[in-house]
């Protein structure tokens, strides 16, 4: 039993000394590589399943180093947000890896802007929960989400919502660009729904 427990401590200590800076003198880092290129199928008009998973990944992604504060990972995330077409001024994304919680802060142009933007940092991989920290230029009530369960369809959750299943074309609209067919959904996605 002491074996692998001494293992486990030599371990750590050779993956800590990997870790640590490099004196003044060493050699200086090349530059942090360029933000990820949005992939060609980022929120499109045509976006599937498919497509988001990709997304996710991308996102969920060594690529975007953590996304703590004042990395290139924040940077990444960022422009990555923007490449979807949601912008907000001093947009900051900063990512907690012990609580796998994203807080998002910045200022949008819209209320509707501002759930985007946080249904972009939450549905990704290892994401528990967005602190959704951002303020709106023109203020308007705020929607409500829901995660879709199997068997779900934007008319089942039309009729729920707002007693109305042909009201489904609302809460398509108030997805896009994340949606772009209301029959692709998903268990586990989160959905913006206006307020009636």
């Amino acid at each position: 039993m002491r074996s692998p427990l001494l293992l486990s401590l030599a371990l750590l200590a050779a993956l800590s000394a990997c870790k640590r800076e490099t004196p003044a003198t060493a050699t200086p880092e090349p530059a942090a590589p360029a933000a990820p290129a949005a992939p060609e199928h980022a929120f499109a008009a045509d976006i599937n399943a498919a497509d988001f998973s990709e997304l996710v990944k991308t996102l969920a992604s060594d690529e975007f180093e953590g996304r703590g504060p004042g990395t290139p990972g924040e940077d990444k995330t960022v422009d990555y947000i923007k490449a979807q077409n949601l912008s907000a001024t001093g947009l900051t994304v900063t990512y907690d890896g012990a609580t796998s919680t994203v807080s998002v802060f910045g200022v949008a142009p819209d209320q509707a802007t501002k759930e985007k933007i946080a249904l972009c940092c939450g549905n990704v991989a290892g994401v528990a929960k967005v602190n959704n920290m951002m303020s709106v230029d023109q203020s308007a009530p705020e929607a409500t989400y829901y995660t879709v369960v199997s068997g779900d369809t934007l008319s089942k959750i039309s009729k729920t919502n707002y007693g109305d299943p042909n009201k489904y074309m609302v809460i398509f609209e108030a997805n896009k660009p994340m949606l772009s067919d209301p029959n692709k959904i998903y268990p586990g996605q989160v959905l913006r729904i206006p307020p009636p």
